[in-house]
């Protein structure tokens, strides 16, 4: 029989201290006050100092609060009738359904061995051209998404959850809003998701310190469906919240604050709990993808700073798109190449062109005249924003691959874009293929609001600003001369490079105030 402590030394916030013996950390207890039984958790030792961190928080708790040590660390229940059902961060039941008390299984374990892993070789399917095409996201990985405030990165994680082809979601929330809460039981369960789900969330009204189980919890159980052979992603939102938590605690123990007054251990703490991401060998494999959301949309925030050192890639959330530039996906070279023929050399093409697209757009804010060239750049951003950088595009990748060719057959020739003419004669559509794909893919997709309040297509945009019928020759690049260097190039056969003496833009300024 395990002794019974009567005295407190002291409470500070959540956390209370007292004089203990054989007590292990991270081991569980039990304080029973006036209110109730609640349970606490050791986090630190100093000889026979012992401090509790208590989950449900001290209110109520006095100096004469009875602590009694259960021998064990944190446990979860683990069942296959986990599936619909929705948690609280301590895995207590939110949806008023049963209490699910089969197979416990501790918490906060170590990474799974090295040996046991495989090299990442499946993609995760989840119907979003700029993740599927352009970083695509593979089993196994952990990545976060950066996001300041504002940015819809709730509903992309449920979207997420809705088309992602794996066999279980387990969705971990810290320090929601109700509304937000509400949001994903609601959406999940109207979509049929629910019910291949697993929900733990913690809501901003809650103990803070239950934030901090929520990660551990959702991957403890993860791990033991991965185990089953099932393919699991876990969906984090916000690890900024989790490590605000922390903070708080490491304040209250009067810790010496790092960075921003965030603990030292955070780097530590953030790898525990990403590195759990693996493709077993024989079994299934746990995916990581987490919303960190960036105060004052500032990436030297030692949370996305250090989340950065430790993930494989990242997603940037920015205007309501998933940012081109600056995303990345380090293991998508491990399944793009398995997809289909075309998709590196779509996925490289197409962001080429949009970053000359960038471009001209800041040449043209200067006030240069735009040349031929400078115009079809423009008519293929502004496709290219509408048509597949829009989170409300869904498209498998499939068609989402063909749709990227209508594009670029929209808007330049085959010679313009530089790709190989095998991939030419096999994928390059005619136009009027192209343009049929235009007008369905624009009914598929939702229409964005214009400026003056009503509805557009991509087809539209384009329709309006299409140039009056004229010679071709206006619009290709202007021939230069050629050099020894050429009749080179030319004798060896390489002739599919993508020319580079596209008309140069004119500064009129200087024109304008030249004039009497």
């Amino acid at each position: 029989m395990r002794k019974v402590y009567h005295r407190i030394d002291n409470i500070a916030g959540n956390v209370i201290i007292l004089t203990a013996t054989d007590a292990a950390y991270g081991e569980l207890a039990s304080v029973t006050s006036t209110r109730g039984t609640s349970l606490a958790q050791v986090i630190r030792l100093e000889g026979d100092r012992v401090f509790l961190q208590v989950f449900a928080g001290s209110r109520g708790i006095a100096t004469d609060a009875q602590v009694r040590f259960l021998g064990r660390g944190m446990e979860i229940p683990f069942s296959e009738h986990l599936l619909g059902r929705i948690f609280d961060g301590a895995g207590r039941p939110r949806d008023r359904g049963p209490e699910i008390r089969d197979n416990p299984v501790p918490i906060g374990g170590p990474p799974v061995n090295p040996i046991r892993r495989v090299i990442p070789r499946h993609m995760v399917r989840t119907g979003i051209p700029m993740i599927d095409i352009f970083n695509t996201l593979v089993e196994s990985q952990k990545l976060p998404i950066f996001s300041s405030a504002g940015e819809p990165y709730n509903p992309l994680l449920a979207r997420i959850a809705l088309q992602a082809e794996v066999d279980i979601i387990v969705l971990g929330g810290m320090g929601l809003k109700h509304d937000d809460y509400l949001f994903f039981r609601d959406h999940l369960e109207e979509h049929g998701a629910l019910s291949r789900s697993v929900l733990y969330i913690h809501t901003a009204a809650e103990p803070t310190v239950e934030a901090l189980l929520v990660p551990d919890v959702s991957l403890a159980v993860a791990e033991q469906f991965a185990l089953d052979g099932k393919r699991v992603l876990v969906l984090l939102t916000d690890m900024t919240n989790f490590a605000d938590a922390m903070k708080e605690i490491a304040i209250t123990m009067e810790q010496i604050p790092s960075n921003r007054g965030y603990p030292g251990d955070l780097y530590s703490q953030l790898a525990a709990r990403y590195e759990k991401a693996v493709d077993f060998d024989g079994a299934g494999s746990i995916t990581v993808l987490a919303v960190t959301s960036m105060p004052g949309d500032d990436v030297t925030h030692p949370v996305p700073d250090n989340t950065g050192y430790i993930t494989e890639g990242q997603f940037y959330l920015r205007g309501g798109r998933i940012e081109p530039f600056g995303s990345l996906s380090r293991l998508k070279q491990q399944v793009n190449g398995k997809t289909r023929p075309d998709h590196r050399t779509i996925m490289n093409t197409m962001i080429q062109l949009f970053a000359s697209y960038r471009e001209t757009l800041e040449k043209q804010a200067m006030g240069f005249r735009m040349s031929g060239w400078d115009k079809k750049l423009l008519k293929y951003g502004k496709r290219f924003e509408n048509e597949m950088m829009d989170l409300s595009v869904n498209l498998p990748l499939e068609k989402a691959l063909d749709l990227g060719w209508a594009i670029l057959a929209d808007c330049f020739t085959p010679e313009e874009t530089g790709i190989q003419s095998a991939l030419i004669r096999e994928y390059w559509p005619s136009k009027k293929d192209a343009k049929e794909s235009s007008e369905v893919d624009s009914k598929d997709s939702p229409e964005p609001d214009s400026e003056d309040g009503g509805k557009r297509t991509p087809s539209s945009d384009a329709a309006k600003t299409k140039p009056e019928p004229r010679d071709e020759a206006d619009d290709a690049p202007e021939p230069r001369k050629k050099s020894g260097a050429d009749d080179e190039a030319a004798s060896s056969g390489d002739s599919e490079e993508r020319p580079d003496a596209h008309p140069k833009s004119e500064n009129i300024q200087g024109e304008k105030d030249s004039k009497p």
